[in-house]
């Protein structure tokens, strides 16, 4: 049987050393939760953000096979749970994700003057309200706000920019969650409007917004593009490491 994991400390020894802020958000209690199937004295956890799940511990059939319905992309802690994501899932794909370091020294200057390079015709605002709103129309852009349980949720929490052009969104970075010292950056741009800088002016922004307040602007790629706008920023890149595709669903991260 599964249980979800109310006194999350029980499980922070599991995933000790895991630089992923996604885990910080659910052992935190920010957002997320955690999995176990024995809520007393757990050996495995699943920590389940959005539709990310990272498993832990002791490799453990019932807590996988237990995952949340829908398209999870599900990273492993090590071998033993990859052979075991494999065998419960056979159809699930395996991809390769890229892990970017967490001690970016940002330079302000640069982040300003990239930020500044808006073309005429379009406007760069602060995801508020209604924008929020506007954001849930789009499968391109719902994902900035969607894995806050609410907007009220989401406008304490969250932050994120947008620019928008003839009152629609067309690029936007977000919190796609949120942990205690910082945010998990979401960005994308609708496809017509891709290679005009968009991405780099917003997210640009977006990093500066989050210095302002003291959080830190944390980064993962999902392919060497992503690694490579990462890097215009002073990102760097730490390592490689795999996940799985789990479900029939879309992929949409």
């Amino acid at each position: 049987m599964i249980f979800e994991l109310e006194d999350t400390s029980k499980v922070e020894a599991l995933f000790a050393g895991w630089e992923e802020t996604l885990i910080y958000s659910c052992l935190q209690k920010i957002m997320g939760k955690v999995f176990v199937t024995d809520p007393e004295n757990p050996v495995s956890a699943m920590a389940f953000v959005g539709c990310f799940a990272f498993v832990a511990g002791a490799p453990d059939r019932e807590l996988l096979l237990g995952k949340p319905d829908g398209f999870v992309i599900m990273t492993p802690q090590d071998e033993r749970w990859s052979e075991l994501i494999e065998d419960c899932f056979p159809d699930a794909r395996k991809v390769i994700r890229y892990a970017i370091r967490k001690d970016t020294l940002f330079d302000r200057e640069k982040l300003t003057q990239m930020a500044s390079k808006l073309p005429e015709g379009y406007e760069l605002k602060k995801i508020d309200s209604d924008l929020y709103d506007l954001c849930l129309q789009d499968p391109v852009t719902a994902d900035f706000v969607s894995a806050f349980e609410s907007k009220e949720k989401y406008l304490e929490l969250g932050r994120g920019m947008v620019i928008l052009k003839d009152g629609k969104i067309v690029s936007g970075a977000s919190s796609y969650t949120r942990y205690k010292e910082g945010i998990e950056i979401e960005v994308d741009t609708v496809k017509s409007e891709r290679r005009k800088g968009l991405a780099t002016i917003v997210c640009s922004a977006l990093i500066l917004n989050c210095l302002d307040e003291g959080l830190y602007p944390s980064w993962d790629a999902h392919d060497m593009n992503s690694v490579q706008l990462a890097k215009r920023f002073g990102y760097e890149f730490d390592h490689e490491y795999v996940a799985y595709e789990v479900s029939s669903e879309r992929r949409t991260h």
